[in-house]
């Protein structure tokens, strides 16, 4: 007579990866609100296609794969990918360049490596990169805030411009569009002026551009929800906005016509959604505590690099990326000493 019995633990833990991309689309709600208020409805049908296509994509790799559909395409890991893509991008990006992105992040970036867990670089990050370098005039055509449009953009003009590149009457994505305040600050300061008087400009508000240092406050929060949760840990976060900070801020001593202050970088571009979203994933991301600091420094130094001297305004993707390289050396020199060795 065989008897069945079952081994413990009995019960099942709740840390489990769809629970931890439900928090992570809750923490980015704030900043995904305040977005739209200062950017527009695009930014909404940005994420609804990016997440529609990011579904798609996944069912058809995992088909082609012979994986079980079902549980893969509920973790949650595919719509959180297309979500950071869809807000890295501007807001009346066309559609068939939200397709490419999300679709290149979904098939080169993650399943042609192995699917969840084996990438290793951050696909959503591999994806704004690819558009960024193949389709640089859309990729840095974004709005004012609503604040300074002369136009504002309705859900309907959204749709209509992303769906099919028509604007009503004589409006054009020219005339509606403006420089972001990174990209003004780095244009500005090569034409010789002062960061100081730079930011007198009505593009930027009290130590960054305007509507960009409330986006990137709510990401700052969400974030740190996410460290409460225990979703995340503090390492990586810390460590990429401290030496950002740190950086800038002597650049500003010793060079203070380079660049701007440390709070403008770090209220700037995609600091915080760097810094608490991506940069702290855990698939592509180090493993190691000293690793996590070391990981996050790398990304935050690389940052200023590139915004500084650098032919982008912005760094965070590419940082991100470069140092997903550096991962395995990183890992090998940062374990821990086991227990009872010398």
């Amino acid at each position: 007579m065989s008897i069945f019995r079952l081994s413990p633990p009995y019960l099942a833990g709740a840390n489990h990866v769809t629970l931890q991309m439900m928090q992570v689309l809750l923490a980015l709600v704030p900043a995904v609100v305040a977005m739209v208020y200062f950017f527009g409805y695009g930014v909404l049908v940005n994420i609804t296609l990016a997440v529609a296509v990011a579904l798609a994509t996944e069912a058809l790799m995992l088909r082609i794969r012979e994986r079980p559909v079902k549980p893969f395409l509920s973790d949650g890991s595919a719509v959180v990918t297309a979500v950071l893509l869809a807000l890295a991008i501007p807001p009346l990006s066309p559609w068939w360049l939200t397709t490419v992105g999300v679709v290149f992040a979904i098939v080169f970036a993650k399943h042609l490596y192995g699917g969840l867990g084996y990438n290793p670089f951050n696909p959503a990050m591999v994806g704004y990169v690819l558009l960024l370098l193949s389709f640089p005039v859309e990729m840095t055509t974004w709005l004012p805030v609503a604040s300074m449009s002369q136009q504002p953009v309705d859900l309907l003009m959204a749709i209509s411009y992303v769906f099919t590149g028509q604007l009503p009457g004589a409006l054009t994505l020219d005339t509606l569009s403006g420089a972001t305040p990174l990209d003004a600050m780095k244009t500005q300061i090569s034409q010789f002026r002062p960061p100081e008087v730079i930011m007198n400009q009505p593009l930027f508000g009290m130590f960054s551009g305007k509507g960009w240092e409330w986006v990137n406050f709510w990401f700052l929060l969400g974030g740190i929800y996410l460290i409460y949760k225990r979703v995340i840990s503090w390492h990586v976060p810390v460590a990429m906005i401290g030496t950002l900070f740190v950086i800038s801020g002597i650049f500003q001593l010793i060079a203070p016509d380079l660049t701007g202050t440390p709070m403008f970088h770090l209220f700037s571009g995609a600091t915080m959604i760097g810094a608490f979203f991506i940069a702290t994933d855990p698939v592509s991301g180090s493993t190691t505590l000293k690793g996590r600091l070391i990981f996050g420094a790398g990304v935050g130094l690389l940052t200023f690099v590139i915004r500084v001297w650098g032919g982008y305004p912005d760094g965070v993707a590419f940082a991100v990326i470069l140092m997903n390289m550096l991962v395995p050396l990183i890992d090998y020199y940062t374990q821990p000493r086991v227990y009872g060795a010398r």
